[in-house]
């Protein structure tokens, strides 16, 4: 954590640095940093503090992710611009100038922002850095927009931050050098730290939201720039800090996927498509005259998108919801204006965007970190739908669970579906053939329905649903490919036969899909089966036999299916129950699949998992457990019913013995003269490790507690025994006592690594399953033959993680004692 602060504000500083050399230089007939070198080197630096602020935000909340996130992005913008002029792609006078000033003019809004925040919570040194880029970036917007002022005073606000770097950059090393006993004010991140956790997050505070929000200020100002008259016109120039503002809200669409906020996820997912769409239309001008037409249809449907979001959304944070009700404008407007984004009544919401953000913003940018919380009516809506008894909010630690395991990412089908909805309707406009790229297609095409699907379905296939996620990826590249062939030109007008077999091989795997929705529900049923329909009219098209409107109505109703599953999405997410009917499976499988019972899946990394797994044991439960090897499955040895239905649940069980696991030699004390000294001493040496010693059977067993489970452990001749050198499972067995293991996997079969397949493999035959992801190792232990010890001889019925010289060492050293 102290590194990743670290490299932030030094990578800010090194920025800074590289900034005031250039405008200190640049009164000089040639610069000392070319504008392509200088550009080049901000776009590294972006890079890094992106890397700096995803990293520091995975530990807690701070000011300081908002501005690496915020700066860049802003940096990155910057240097493809610095890029482009620097490779004579701006070649008119003002170019630079109407290129930069809006970008410059929303980073000083956004880091006066951050610099208000953080005075206002007692962060000085973030709060000074980002004032003076702030200070900074508004001196250079004044010497673009008047020659008479000097880039001195520029190249002063970034040497403040350099100041600011080096007083932090020594404050560290004196800190690391003394041990922690002498840092520099402002500079000791451990006590930071602690204030931090003292404060905490609020409870479901999204700390992403505010860096997101930001970008729809640099966004908005691009369109407010031309609307005030400050910009002459909208040109290439603009492209830059659209793009950089889609690509990061993408970014932080995934990121608040993994802070749990689907809402505000599918919101950023949203704005990064108009970001797109809006710089494809101002790059479009750079190789034809004409400017693009926009589809009025999609934008229709795309406020119908914007205006459910806000509703849903209105009901976690009114504010939020009340904040995207401009963007239904926007959409609006835009459908209205046959100019789309060059109109002037577009660009005249545009305003309300930037003021709205800029406040919303401050908002989320304060609450992250004060005590006291701006109120934004969480607490109205929830007393309100607290009298109603049909809508009943969903809350609770396990409001994101998956139905099966534990995952880092909320649910992202209410996105996947909204793209679903967008890349139809976008569809819906013929275009024309001679001029494909004159209708703004391929941004709704390729990022909604391409990118933003893939995203989609990797959040899927994180929190393991693997029929989901392979439709979804499936289904991008089919829109990234069509949207990208049919409407970039690529296709031609002439059609191929090479066409036609992709589109029967894409439709083959669509099959495969639809089959497998017979075991899913008729929702997914349904939106399988339209998206065939989709298919065929792309292969009607291909083959030249596309009847007149079948690709119209084709689209339209898969449109529809997908909207009816986005609102199925929100509401299962929303409220509780399932207010919006799914439908059943039409094929029910028997056992495993067949959905009639629920494995209780629970984190391993939580203490009280750990506790409710020892009460199912308690209880005479059997559960999986992560362990130092593979998963197992265990029964508490003073339970014989729980112990023999462990046992039953291997094939051949007497084939294989099942093992008895301690904690503690402390446990064996009262049996110690029972053991003979050298096999004591092994016991000590050996463990805790993945080494399984077996060991002579003997009245020591009844120490334990074991009762009638004895006859299922071990053999009648011997035992093996471990103790195991995980601390979940040793803390799982100081709960519990004594407990009896066995794979977790049916006989013959390979070992389970992961606590998905767990229950994958055992059913019903496990009460509950402690998750802790992969397994650190995919071998199973070193099982040691003791029962001839005493002759100096050890024998090995399996060589696992631990090698077998490795064990004949610890045994060599215990002679030796």
């Amino acid at each position: 954590e102290s590194l990743h602060s670290c490299i932030g504000l030094l990578g800010i500083a090194a920025g800074s640095l590289l900034l005031a050399v250039h405008f200190y230089s640049s009164p000089r007939a040639a610069p000392l940093i070319p504008s392509t070198a200088l550009g080049v080197l901000l776009l590294m630096l972006s890079a890094l503090l992106a890397y700096a602020g995803i990293r520091r935000s995975l530990r807690n909340a701070s000011l300081l992710v908002s501005l690496c996130l915020t700066l860049s992005a802003f940096w990155c913008g910057y240097g493809v611009i610095l890029v482009l002029a620097g490779q004579g792609v701006l070649p008119k006078p003002g170019d630079s100038r109407d290129a930069l000033v809006p970008g410059l003019a929303a980073l000083t809004l956004a880091l006066l922002l951050v610099a208000v925040v953080g005075f206002l919570c007692g962060e000085p040194v973030l709060a000074l850095v980002a004032a003076a880029v702030s200070l900074a970036s508004a001196h250079e917007v004044a010497l673009h927009c008047s020659s008479s002022l000097g880039p001195s005073a520029v190249a002063c606000g970034h040497l403040v931050v350099c100041l600011v770097g080096g007083y932090f950059a020594l404050g560290r090393i004196l800190c690391f050098l003394s041990k922690g006993k002498v840092a520099l004010p402002g500079t000791d991140l451990a006590k930071k730290k602690a204030q931090e956790q003292s404060r905490g997050s609020a409870g479901g505070t999204n700390h992403f939201a505010a860096p997101g929000l930001l970008l729809n200020v640099l966004s908005a100002s691009v369109f407010c720039c031309r609307l005030l008259g400050v910009t002459h016109r909208l040109f290439l120039g603009h492209v830059p800090w659209l793009w950089a503002a889609g690509t990061y809200q993408i970014g932080i669409c995934v990121l608040s996927y993994r802070a749990m906020d689907v809402l505000m996820a599918t919101a950023f997912g949203f704005t990064s498509i108009l970001q797109f769409a809006a710089g494809y239309c101002l790059l479009y001008p750079a190789w034809q005259p004409e400017e693009p037409s926009v589809p009025t249809p999609f934008l229709v449907v795309f406020s119908i998108l914007f205006a459910v979001l806000a509703l849903f959304l209105s009901l976690q944070s009114p504010v939020d919801g009340l904040y995207l009700l401009v963007f239904v404008t926007y959409c609006v407007a835009l459908a209205c204006s046959p100019r789309g984004f060059f109109a002037g009544g577009p660009q005249g919401v545009t305003v309300a965007i930037f003021v709205a953000s800029a406040l919303v913003a401050l908002i989320h940018l304060y609450n992250v970190r004060a005590r006291a919380k701006i109120p934004i009516g969480k607490g109205a809506v929830k007393a309100l739908l607290a009298r109603s008894s049909l809508l009943k909010l969903r809350e609770g630690p396990d409001l994101h669970a998956p139905y099966l395991g534990y995952s880092k990412y909320a649910d992202a089908e209410v996105l996947a579906y909204a793209c679903s909805v967008l890349a139809s309707f976008a569809l819906t406009t013929p275009g024309d053939p001679q001029a494909p790229l004159g209708t703004v297609v391929i941004p709704w095409v390729v990022v909604a329905g391409g990118i933003l699907k893939l995203l989609g379905g990797s959040v899927a296939f994180a929190r393991g649903k693997t029929l989901e996620s392979s439709a979804f990826i499936l289904y991008a590249v089919m829109w990234i490919i069509w949207g990208l062939a049919r409407y970039g030109g690529l296709y031609g007008t002439a059609r191929s036969f090479h066409a036609a077999v992709g589109i029967v091989a894409f439709m083959l795997f669509n099959s495969f899909v639809v089959f497998c929705s017979l075991f899913l529900n008729m929702a997914w049923l349904f939106y399988s089966l339209t998206f065939m329909l989709i298919a065929a009219s792309f292969l009607l098209d291909a083959i030249h036999a596309l009847p007149a409107g079948y690709d119209i109505a084709a689209t339209l109703v898969f449109g529809l299916v997908s909207f009816y599953c986005f609102l199925a999405a929100l509401c299962s997410s929303t409220f509780e129950g399932c207010c919006l009917p799914l439908g059943g499976p039409v094929v029910q499988l028997s056992g495993v699949g067949a959905g009639a019972t629920k494995c209780l899946h629970l984190p391993a990394r939580k203490a009280s998992s750990v506790k409710r797994i020892a009460d199912i044991l308690r209880n005479g439960g059997t559960c999986g457990i992560p362990t130092d090897t593979v998963y197992v499955l265990v029964a508490a040895c003073n339970r014989p019913d729980a112990v023999e239905k462990a046992h039953r649940s291997k094939h051949q069980a007497q084939d294989r013995p099942m093992s008895l696991w301690i904690s503690s030699l402390k446990q064996l004390e009262p049996a110690k003269h029972l053991f003979t000294p050298l096999l004591w001493d092994f016991m000590e040496a050996a463990w805790p490790s993945p080494i399984s010693l077996v060991i002579p059977r003997g009245e020591w067993v009844d120490f334990l507690g074991m009762k009638d489970s004895a006859k299922y452990v071990g053999t009648p001749q011997s035992v093996a025994i471990r103790i195991p050198d995980c601390s979940v499972t040793t803390h799982l067995i100081d709960l519990v006592g004594p407990i009896v293991v066995t794979s977790a996997n049916p006989t013959g079969e390979a070992d389970t690594t992961h606590h998905n397949q767990v229950y994958a493999k055992l059913g019903d035959k496990v009460d509950a399953v402690l998750c802790g992801g992969p397994s650190p190792e995919n071998i199973a232990s070193t099982v040691v033959d003791c029962t001839k010890i005493e002759s100096g001889n050890i024998g090995f019925f399996r060589v696992g993680i631990i090698p077998k010289s490795q064990v004949l060492q610890i045994l060599e050293q215990v002679q030796k004692k």
